[in-house]
This record gives structure tokens, C-alpha cells and sequence, in this order.
């Protein structure tokens, strides 16, 4: 008896040292913005090369023994909120009880209404504002929106804003009096003002801007249509001609190539015939400047008088490129030219789906989507938009998809989805970015530069 009296002695002091030599941490996770305790938190305690873990309970805690000998390392982790850390020195372990508050911060908080599936035709707004009208717009690389707005007028101040879909990321004020938002061959945006081109730069959550000449821009960059690896293709369109000429240029051996000629033959004949009727002294001019420049008289009569009559349309001849092949439209000659990559001829295809113009509401104007590479028509009849995919093996189209505003603007296709600038007619309603789905799920295309825009050309509305 007398043994196991001593045995239980030395247990009961043993036990009252052991809690001498140890503390109680109670660790509270809470959310830094609404204090609420936060449960299924992980936390991990390290101290002197031990590593307890938990996970914190209904209440918000997370309770561990500790020694009190040594500096205890808290860190608490969860994939919604951003991890926290601290370290208590062992002069703050000597209590027999230690409490820790833990503030965590959400990483997003954002509180979603009920997720509505748009189905094919119903417009949905992408962007709207109490304060600003859309102009124009881009779609990015990673699917941000660079958007053209103004408050009042156009001419009278601009902004450029990066949406992400959500909100604005940034906003840039114009230093200069803005036109329009165009895309150069590499798919990288520009904003066109009345002295300078902008070129625009989306770095992270921020939108820079570099002036770039408009001169050296119209010269330069504005006649190369589309690129591949090595080849870059251009035109020599002219406005005020109604003939021009693509090219290929390849940058490994600076060789150039004539890919096709496109000319209006009647618009020609009439542009030239313009000098038999006009007076003496024009003539003379004309005269005059072919000696100087070795252009024909009838050219520059042509390019001075006729382009501002009734009669005089500009050339409208897109080229796009998809995958490994080039399609050009020849609406002159009633043909769709299809080439390789290297401009080497492989099929001519009849097409007819811009005639009875008047009837069909035939727009002169085609959309190519970046992501699958599809081209589509676009049809004006009423006020109301209708846009027909083009076959490109055919050249036909089988249906057209009416768009449910009216008197929309500033069309783009992405994605197997439409997107324009819209305001309703008669409303006080700033001007707003929507899109409507297409009834279509066509997968992705290398349209080059890769996933860029497909770049419109001269020659091109």
C-alpha cells in the first residue's frame, strides 16, 4: 500500500510540472472586414522543429498545447482568403493560457445574382454607364475590353477604359481629339485621332499609351493585312483608285509576291472617260502633272472629279487568312480565290451572295471571327442587322441570323458571339456594348497572329 501511495505521488507531481512546462493556445480566425469567426480554416503551429496542424472549428478556433520554451509560429492558410502568418516569442508563453486573433482577408468577395444562360438571339449588355457613351471597341488577347467613350461628344474629350467584364480596371484620358479604334496586322490596338495614332497597351490592371506618327502609321503599318511565320501580306488599295493589287513579302529572303489583282473593269471606264469632259484648262493641269509624275491625265482627272460623284464606289475585296490557307473576295469578278500560305493558287470558287443588293440589303461588309476563323456577311434590311455565315468551301450561305436591336453599330464577331454598340431609338440611353450568342459552337481556328484579331485591311470597310 505504502509503494502505491509513492507511485502516485510522483505521477501527481510529474503531472503538475508537465503543466508548469506548457501552455493552452487558442488560436481565433476571424474576417478582417465583418469580424465573423471563420470555420474549416487550416492551421499549422511550429515550434523548435515540431508542426502541429488543425483546422479551425464551428466557433472560428483552433486550440493547441504548446511549450513554453521556444518562439511558436502560427500560419494559417485557406484557398479563399489570402494566408497569415505570425510568430509569438516565448516571453508571451509563460501564462498558462495564450489567445490569438487571427484577421484573414478574402481574396475576391463578390456577390453573384442568379447566373442566367443567354440563349441564341437575346441580347445581354456587356458594358453600360450612367455617364459615358461607347463609342468603339476591342477585344484583348485575354478577353478584356478596351472601350472608346465619351460624356457628351466625341470631339469634345475622350476616355479609353480596360473592362474585364466585371468592372473598370483603368481609365486613360485622350490627349487628342479621338476618330476611332482600329487593330494593326498584329492584332495590337491603336486609337486614330485627329493628329496622332495611339498605340494602346494593356499591362496587367493598367492601359499605357505610346504616340506613334499617323503619317508613318497610314504608310507603314495600315497596308499590311494579315502575317504568318515569315510572310507578311499587304495591298496597295487607294481609296480614290478602282484597282489594286495584294502582295506577300516574305522576311526570310525579303522576296516580294503578287497574290492577286482586283479591279471594278466598268468603274474604270468610267473613271478614265471623266477627262473627255471636263474644260481645257483641267486638262492642262492634268497634262502638267503627268509630265511631273509620269501618272496618266486621266488618272488624276479620274481621282480629283469623279471619286466625288454619286456614280464612284470605293473597291471592296477583303482578304482573310485561317489556318494554313488565304481567301480573297473578288466581288468584281464574282469569285472567292483560295491559296496556300505561300500564295500559290488552289481553288476559285463562284460566289453570288452579294447580288440584288437593294433587295437582300447586301452591306459590302464581312465580319471574321478571331477565335474559329468563321467569316460572316452582313445584311441591312429595315434598320435591322442580319448576318449570314459564308461557306468557305462553297461560298454560300445557308441562313442568316436576324440580331434583335435595331440601328446597331460597330459590329464584331468572337467567339460564336456578336457584339455592337447599341443605344434604342428615341431613348435617353447613353449608347451601351452588347452581344448576342450565335446558334453556332464552331471550335477554334489558327487565325494569325494566333487567337489575335484578324486583321481588316485597306480594301476593307
Amino acid at each position: 500500500m505504502r509503494l502505491l501511495l509513492t507511485i502516485l505521488f510522483f505521477l501527481f507531481v510529474y503531472s503538475m510540472n508537465a503543466q508548469q512546462d506548457s501552455t493552452v493556445l487558442v488560436i481565433s480566425i476571424v474576417d478582417d472586414k465583418q469580424g465573423e469567426e471563420l470555420k474549416n480554416v487550416s492551421v499549422s503551429v511550429q515550434q523548435r522543429g515540431d508542426l502541429s496542424f488543425l483546422r479551425s472549428n464551428s466557433e472560428g478556433k483552433a486550440i493547441f498545447k504548446v511549450s513554453k520554451e521556444g518562439d511558436v509560429q502560427i500560419f494559417c492558410s485557406n484557398p479563399e482568403m489570402e494566408s497569415q502568418e505570425r510568430r509569438i516569442a516565448e516571453k508571451d508563453l509563460k501564462r498558462d493560457s495564450v489567445f490569438v486573433l487571427m484577421k484573414m482577408h478574402f481574396i475576391r468577395s463578390l456577390n453573384l445574382d442568379d447566373v442566367v444562360v443567354a440563349a441564341p438571339g437575346v441580347p445581354t449588355i456587356v458594358y453600360s454607364s450612367q455617364r459615358l457613351h461607347v463609342e468603339d471597341f476591342e477585344l484583348t488577347q485575354n478577353g478584356d475590353v478596351i472601350l472608346l467613350t465619351y460624356p457628351k461628344r466625341l470631339k469634345k474629350g475622350s476616355e479609353l477604359l480596360l473592362f474585364d467584364g466585371t468592372k473598370v480596371l483603368h481609365s486613360f484620358q485622350v490627349p487628342d481629339v479621338a476618330q476611332e479604334l482600329v487593330h494593326d496586322f498584329r492584332g495590337n490596338v491603336h486609337v486614330v485621332c485627329e493628329t496622332n495614332v495611339f498605340g494602346i497597351h494593356p499591362t496587367g490592371k493598367r492601359i499605357e499609351i505610346s504616340n506613334l506618327p499617323k503619317e508613318y502609321f497610314l504608310k507603314y503599318l495600315a497596308p499590311i493585312i494579315d502575317t504568318n511565320h515569315s510572310k507578311l501580306y499587304f495591298s496597295n488599295f487607294n481609296p480614290d483608285y478602282p484597282a489594286f493589287d495584294y502582295f506577300s513579302f516574305d522576311q526570310l529572303d525579303s522576296a516580294y509576291c503578287k497574290l492577286l489583282s482586283i479591279e471594278d473593269e466598268l468603274m474604270m471606264e468610267l473613271y478614265r472617260s471623266e477627262y473627255k469632259w471636263v474644260d481645257v484648262r483641267t486638262k492642262l493641269w492634268a497634262r502638267t502633272k503627268e509630265m511631273e509624275t509620269g501618272v496618266d491625265a486621266e488618272i488624276w482627272v479620274g481621282a480629283n472629279y469623279f471619286t466625288q460623284s454619286p456614280y464612284y464606289k470605293e473597291l471592296y475585296a477583303p482578304l482573310f487568312h485561317r489556318n494554313d490557307s488565304l481567301f480573297i473576295f473578288d466581288y468584281y469578278k464574282d469569285f472567292l480565290y483560295v491559296m496556300d500560305a505561300r500564295g500559290e493558287s488552289l481553288d476559285s470558287i463562284p460566289i453570288y451572295h452579294h447580288y440584288r443588293a437593294k433587295q437582300t440589303g447586301w452591306d459590302s461588309h464581312l465580319l471574321q471571327d478571331r477565335i474559329t476563323g468563321e467569316v460572316y456577311a452582313l445584311y441591312d434590311r429595315h434598320g435591322y442587322t442580319f448576318i449570314g455565315r459564308i461557306d468557305l468551301r462553297s461560298g454560300e450561305i445557308s441562313e442568316q441570323v436576324k440580331l434583335k436591336n435595331r440601328y446597331i453599330s460597330k459590329i464584331q464577331v468572337y467567339n460564336n458571339e456578336v457584339y455592337y454598340v447599341f443605344r434604342p431609338f428615341e431613348s435617353i440611353q447613353k449608347k451601351y456594348l452588347y452581344k448576342e450568342k450565335l446558334p453556332y459552337s464552331f471550335g477554334e481556328s489558327e487565325v494569325h497572329p494566333k487567337n489575335n484579331v484578324s486583321s481588316v485591311g485597306l480594301g476593307q470597310e
